[in-house]
């Protein structure tokens, strides 16, 4: 996504803005298997479907939290944290991570991605603080809210 006006040059002006919403995208249990293989992290509650169905309070398989944590910079990026002139963005950190509710086998979510605060520093590259709020489809409550760091390199 392009934000309008949106640039290494006037990044400042869109402190306090909501940056955008990004598409909705699927957490389906081929994805929770791949990140438990990617990670070690193979616990019932998200691989044994039928165990989960049994023995959860959720009904079913849920997303690991780390694995719905992963998603926000991707969705960060689709709605267009990186300004389109700077040459990349980078993970520089997380000041606050909430776990809400759990997400589960099968659930969209989306991010809404609003830009909190920008601090040039030397070397041309921009620190960029955003409170995310990653939204479940039909669920009042967030899966999560993170306040995310990025390294805007120009």
């Amino acid at each position: 996504m392009s934000i309008i006006g949106y640039s290494v040059a006037t990044i400042d002006e869109f402190v306090g803005q909501e940056l955008g919403v990004s598409e909705w995208v699927i957490v389906d249990q081929a994805r929770i298997d791949a990140f438990a293989q990617c990670t070690g992290d193979t616990q019932w509650i998200h691989l044994n479907e039928e165990r989960a169905k049994r023995e959860s309070p959720f009904g079913g398989t849920i997303a690991h939290g780390y694995l719905t944590l992963s998603l926000l910079a991707t969705l960060a990026i689709e709605v267009g944290l990186i300004p389109s002139d700077a040459s990349a963005g980078l993970n520089y950190g997380l000041d606050k991570v909430r776990f809400m509710a759990p997400v589960r086998s099968g659930a969209r979510v989306r991010s809404r991605v609003v830009l909190t605060s920008v601090e040039r520093k030397s070397g041309g590259r921009i620190l960029v603080k955003t409170d995310n709020e990653l939204q479940v489809e039909g669920e009042e409550k967030p899966a999560l809210i993170a306040q995310t760091l990025a390294m805007i390199m120009v």
